[in-house]
């Protein structure tokens, strides 16, 4: 399945991201290993976006909610755990303690 944001192909979950958010997620999240100075202009930096574009985080929720809709199946292959029935623990056979 292709996926196209704005007219651009993203062939990656980072480059959709990107495409989605319109900056690099890295701006968002950091790097490891940044220093105190580069984390504080990349604050800075994502501060001053966030101010030229107050609608961006409702925006970009709108994008992950539609994604993950249209795609949840792929995205989260999840299968659901069984669950015993709370109260008493079923008695074990055999071993210490169980009856001859």
């Amino acid at each position: 399945m292709r996926t196209y944001i704005g007219g651009q192909e993203a062939v990656s979950v980072n480059e959709f991201i990107e495409l989605a958010l319109g900056t690099p997620v890295e701006l968002w999240l950091g790097v490891e290993g940044e220093s105190e100075e580069e984390r504080a202009a990349r604050l800075d930096a994502a501060r001053d976006i966030l101010a030229e574009n107050p609608d961006l985080p409702d925006e970009v929720s709108r994008v992950a909610a539609q994604v993950i809709e249209a795609n949840a199946p792929e995205l989260f292959n999840v299968v659901p755990l069984m669950r015993r029935p709370t109260g008493r623990r079923p008695a074990r056979s055999g071993g210490k303690g169980a009856a001859a």
